[in-house]
């Protein structure tokens, strides 16, 4: 039985990250809260109230829970609008290409995003049919470095999570990875990642052979 592989969206499929960035930056700059490109590197993996949160906290302002939510509304509606014209060709390269290969060698295939928007963007990138299950981040209590979101999509999969392998680009997937108690690759910088399993720069260099692979030598211990 080939493993089921679970992939994180951002970073790891497509770069929405930068998307991301500039709807902060917009919100940020209207309440007053410092926000730059090292900053968002914190908000990796973190989902949209925690981040807006963390953003308010740093301006001189309070804010009421209905106003976060108005906040994180408008946030929303700014990105939304950024990624409206995303299309197959922001997939990052090799992406679809190792979906169809691990869909041929009979492998699940699962979306583990704390994005409320990952099933637009995986329309948009015309990736969708090659997803068994797709996590609705609106259904998660705990988010990452919290291992829920890897749990679930695991049991939506059918799959034990010793049976899985998960793939991420930020330091708390990662995390969740491990503590969902997944082999992990992470994808991106081994000082950042270093407590996965394995590292590499970018997804195009994860082969079907290297998840089969690094899936058995850790069941093996």
């Amino acid at each position: 039985m080939q493993p089921s592989v679970i992939f994180d969206l951002d970073g790891v499929i497509t770069d929405t990250a930068h998307y991301h960035y500039l709807a902060w930056k917009a919100l940020a700059d209207s309440i007053g809260a410092p926000f730059d490109a090292e900053a968002n590197e914190a908000l990796k993996g973190i989902d949209r109230m925690a981040s807006l949160r963390w953003i308010a906290a740093r301006s001189a302002r309070d804010f009421s829970e209905a106003e976060l939510t108005t906040l994180a509304e408008r946030k929303n509606a700014h990105y939304q609008r950024l990624i409206a014209d995303m299309a197959p060709e922001d997939a990052f390269p090799g992406v679809p290409e190792l979906l169809l290969a691990l869909r041929r060698k009979g492998c699940r295939i699962g979306l583990a995003s704390v994005s409320k928007n990952a099933a637009f963007v995986l329309d948009k990138l015309r990736l969708t049919e090659l997803f068994d299950y797709v996590a609705d981040a609106a259904s998660i209590v705990r988010t990452k470095p919290d291992p829920e979101i890897f749990l679930t999509v695991a049991a939506a999969l059918g799959t034990p999570p010793s049976a899985c392998v998960g793939i991420e680009d930020a330091a708390a997937g990662v995390e969740a990875i491990l503590a969902a108690r997944m082999p992990a690759i992470g994808v991106g910088s081994s000082e950042i990642l270093g407590r996965a399993n394995l590292v590499v720069a970018h997804t195009r260099e994860i082969t079907p052979e290297m998840i089969f692979a690094l899936a058995a030598s850790v069941a093996e211990g």
